[in-house]
């Protein structure tokens, strides 16, 4: 499984889990049966680029940064994204190879010959089925069906989160899975519309903000204390979907701060705090500091 699936996959449990939906709801709600997504959602089948939307849609969240996880995890999944190996140079013509004197009679020479033919020829059909077949493979289309089994993998995947405290301190909560079925500690919506979260994984002991309907050039902050890790809104297709910050080391009874900074000179910043181990907050923004 590529880094961008895992990435997929973690956005997409968390947008089910984030909305109440269960795998029946999903089922009813969409094109897709029960078993489709639960294969979708346990990693076994890629889901298909509609799947996305609609989940998406039933969340009531911008799908830009999930769609383009997607084209990225597709092209890896349906190898796609493979680098084509360099094609050989070319040969140079061998000089004749020397005749060889006949052998004297009696020898059995034509029988060894013959078999040598054989070998030969055998050689060169099995070459031209194998490429054959290989080609025809290669240009099959992809069923879309649900019946259709998802391609091997060659190396088990877990779903456990790949740091823990100090070690996942400035790094990606998406890319070492611990997006997945986060705690949220404070919501907020600013005075500009844009909304931030406040989130914290108890298996990685790290927390970290989302936030979406940003503007370009705004910013938000996370602090426990410790190092302070922002996000910059850099592009219009960043201020259409979720943004995250890097994380934070958060230890159990810790306040954690998430700061809001619009990019406008005279808007005033915005922040909400909330504790690990308390209940998930609608938190009220203090006074501008």
């Amino acid at each position: 499984m590529s880094t961008e699936h895992t990435r997929l996959l973690a956005a997409l449990r968390e947008l089910r889990t984030g909305a109440g939906l269960s795998l029946s709801a999903l089922a009813e709600r969409t094109p897709y049966s029960k078993s489709s997504w639960e294969r979708y959602l346990n990693g076994k089948s890629l889901p298909p680029r509609q799947a996305v939307r609609d989940l998406c849609l039933l969340a009531n969240e911008p799908d830009g940064r999930l769609l383009a996880l997607w084209e990225i995890a597709e092209a890896q999944w349906s190898g796609r994204a493979a680098t084509p190996a360099p094609a050989p140079p070319p040969e140079e013509p061998a000089p004749p190879a020397p005749q060889e004197p006949p052998p004297p009679a009696g020898t059995g020479w034509r029988r060894l010959g013959g078999s040598r033919l054989l070998v030969v020829l055998a050689s060169v059909y099995t070459v031209i089925v194998g490429g054959v077949a290989g080609l025809l493979f290669l240009l099959l289309p992809e069923s879309e069906h649900e019946g259709t089994e998802p391609r091997p993998t060659s190396v088990p995947f877990s779903f456990a989160p790949e740091c823990n405290g100090a070690a996942c301190e400035g790094r990606d909560p998406m890319r070492l899975i611990c997006g997945i079925e986060p705690d949220t500690l404070a919501s907020h919506r600013t005075a500009t519309g844009a909304h931030i979260e406040l989130r914290h994984s108890r298996k990685c002991g790290a927390s970290w903000v989302r936030v979406w309907g940003t503007g370009i050039g705004d910013r938000v902050e996370v602090t426990a204390g410790g190092p302070t890790h922002g996000v910059r809104i850099r592009n219009e297709e960043e201020a259409a979907t979720f943004v995250y910050t890097e994380m934070t080391e958060v230890r159990p009874g810790s306040t954690v701060r998430a700061c809001f900074r619009p990019a406008s000179a005279d808007a005033e910043r915005e922040c909400v705090e909330g504790r690990v181990g308390e209940d998930a907050t609608t938190a009220r923004s203090p006074a501008p500091r």
